[in-house]
């Protein structure tokens, strides 16, 4: 196998940062598996909606664990991956290209809304109060800062790029290291 073929990417960033359609953007140019499992896949498996499982997490670590568990032992089965998650780069620690996302709250909330519907200042207050959340979680659990991602390899500011520019640029950088 190819070193092309065994590469793990890890790609982070805030919801509506363009994680997920990167992240599956990248993997299939690449002919990686895609691996982005997430509160929504958990909530389904569980059968509650996706703020009862965010509340859940909020009182109990023990559903985060399981959430980065999972997600982490995927991405170390069989070979290269694209691991999309609020937190690959921290957590797939041997990942060979750890790629951070970000957008301004606004940008992040417009998409949001135009992908799950709802009024921009509900879906504005809803990812604002997410984002702390999450942030006071990852710190008690994990000791990280979502908001500390320096050491990424690539940084890319999504506010005024396309889903497919992204996952180009990644993917060059990518081969470049790789080659």
């Amino acid at each position: 196998m190819s070193k092309h073929n065994t590469i793990r990417i890890a790609i982070s960033g805030k919801s509506g940062c363009g994680n997920t359609t990167v992240s599956r953007l990248v993997a299939e140019s690449l002919g990686l598996r895609f691996i982005n499992f997430t509160f929504r896949n958990l909530a389904e498996e569980k059968g509650k909606s996706l703020m009862e499982m965010l509340a859940l997490a909020a009182k109990d670590d023990s559903w985060d664990r399981e959430l980065d568990r999972r997600q982490v032992a995927l991405a170390r089965e069989n070979g290269g991956c694209v691991l999309g998650s609020r937190l690959a780069i921290w957590m797939l620690e041997e990942a060979d290209f750890k790629v951070y996302l970000k957008a301004k709250g606004e940008t992040r909330a417009r998409r949001i809304m135009n992908r799950e519907g709802g009024t921009l200042e509900a879906v504005t207050a809803f990812t604002g109060e997410r984002d702390r959340q999450d942030q006071e979680r990852f710190l008690r659990i994990y000791r990280i800062d979502n908001d500390d991602y320096a050491f990424a390899d690539l940084v890319i500011d999504t506010d005024e790029i396309e889903p497919l520019q992204i996952a180009g640029h990644i993917i060059e950088k990518v081969k470049t290291k790789i080659s």
